[in-house]
Parts: structure tokens; C-alpha cells; sequence
């Protein structure tokens, strides 16, 4: 029989390894807290994480070194954040998966138990999810503002003009250094999201606008009543 090969012999460089820095649950919690998109200090991630401070500085230690976290130093400080967009839609992809297979086991918590506001709209990294983000890429996808080849989206000339209306130069964000748009998989609501750099360009707009807004609690977006407006007319089409 022939022996399986290494992982960086094979098809998927660096899969397993990947796997390993996911699968301890401490990592696992450190990783979720920070899918906000914020920077937070080793103390509260060890936290967090439930950990005494020796451990958890060896399980950063690994994140940082496999690629999954960014460190910043400020002063005598130490703040870590996910290292990209693209790793955090993978968490939040994977999240979902856990949940399907294993809902009793997973990082977050299952669909029926999330509270209702983070349900509705959070923050995924630097975009939003929830079910208001749902229904709006389903929109932009039936009113043919974009279009869609797998995970890969393009906007069309109509979905440039109105992207246009919210104040966002496709232009500039196809040259930035990440997708231009993909879809993300929901966990809450198990149906995708847009991410990308549109998908953040676009928070960042309904943000300046004062449609949505962030809250005290970690992720969760509060929609402005100008904000409801603005959205239920855009669904109404």
C-alpha cells in the first residue's frame, strides 16, 4: 500500500497545517472574537480564550507564525487582528460548515439561538452579513446588478451606475490587492453574502451615509430608521 503523501508533496500545500492552528478550541475562540475586524490585546484574547497567560501566548504565537493573525505593536502593547479578508470569509465559511455537521460543537451558535440583531446585520470582518445582507446580494443579483460565474462576481453597467449613486469607484476597488467581489457563506443564514472589496467598499458607504451603524456589542450593526428606508425601498425595486 503506498504511504500518503506530505502535505507539501500533494495537491493542498499547507491544508493540513491550516487545520491543525483551527482545531484547538482556545485558537478557535481568539480567532471568532476577532472577526469583527478589530485589533485586541493578548490580555483579552487569553481571556477570552479562557487560557492562562503562558498558554496563550504560545497559541498566538502559532497563529502569527501560521499566517491566520497580524500582530501590531503600540508602545509596550501587543495587538493581534485576522491577517486578511479572504482567512476571515474562510472562518466564517468554515464556521458554517461546523454548524451543519456538528451544530452542538460549533463556535458559534446555531442559526435558531443567535440573537436577533446579529442576525439581522453584523459585521463579517470588514462587510456585512446577517439576513439584511442576504436579501440584498439576492437583490443586486435578480436586478442584474451583478453577475455571477461560481464564487466570483462582476458588476454590470447598471450595477456600476448605482453602485456609483452610493459613492464607490469599482474603478479603485478592482485594483486593490483581494477579490473584487465573491460571495461569503452566511452561517446564520446558510445562504451567501457579498464580500470582497465591494462588499467592504459598500459598508463602508451605507456607514458614511449613516444608513448603518456599529454598536457597543462586537459585530452587530444597528440599522438607522434613514437606514430601513433606504434598504426596504432597494428590495422593493
Amino acid at each position: 500500500m503506498t504511504a500518503p503523501l506530505a502535505d507539501d508533496q500533494n495537491h493542498f500545500p499547507g491544508l493540513s497545517r491550516i487545520g491543525s492552528l483551527l482545531a484547538d478550541p482556545g485558537r478557535a475562540a481568539m480567532l471568532w472574537a476577532l472577526m469583527d475586524g478589530s485589533a485586541r490585546p493578548a490580555g483579552e484574547l487569553t481571556m477570552i480564550a479562557g487560557l492562562s497567560p503562558s498558554a496563550a501566548s504560545a497559541h498566538l504565537a502559532r497563529l502569527t507564525d501560521g499566517g491566520l493573525l497580524a500582530l501590531e505593536v503600540r508602545g509596550r502593547h501587543r495587538y493581534f487582528r485576522i491577517a486578511s479578508a479572504d482567512i476571515a470569509a474562510s472562518i466564517e465559511a468554515l464556521a458554517n460548515v461546523a454548524q451543519v455537521s456538528a451544530p452542538q460543537r460549533s463556535v458559534p451558535r446555531p442559526a435558531r439561538t443567535v440573537p436577533l440583531d446579529m442576525r439581522y446585520a453584523r459585521t463579517c470582518y470588514d462587510h456585512m452579513a446577517g439576513e439584511l445582507s442576504v436579501r440584498i446580494f439576492e437583490r443586486m443579483l435578480e436586478g442584474g446588478l451583478l453577475t455571477q460565474h461560481g464564487a466570483s462576481l462582476d458588476a454590470t453597467g447598471p450595477g456600476a451606475a448605482r453602485f456609483a449613486d452610493w459613492g464607490i469607484d469599482l474603478a479603485a476597488q478592482k485594483t486593490r490587492r483581494r477579490r473584487f467581489a465573491c460571495t461569503c457563506l452566511d452561517w446564520s443564514v446558510r445562504r451567501p453574502h457579498l464580500g470582497g472589496a465591494l462588499g467592504a467598499a459598500l459598508l463602508e458607504a451605507w456607514s458614511s451615509h449613516g444608513w448603518v451603524e456599529r454598536t457597543e456589542r462586537p459585530r452587530v450593526l444597528r440599522v438607522t430608521p434613514a437606514g430601513h428606508q433606504h434598504f426596504d425601498a432597494f428590495l422593493a425595486g
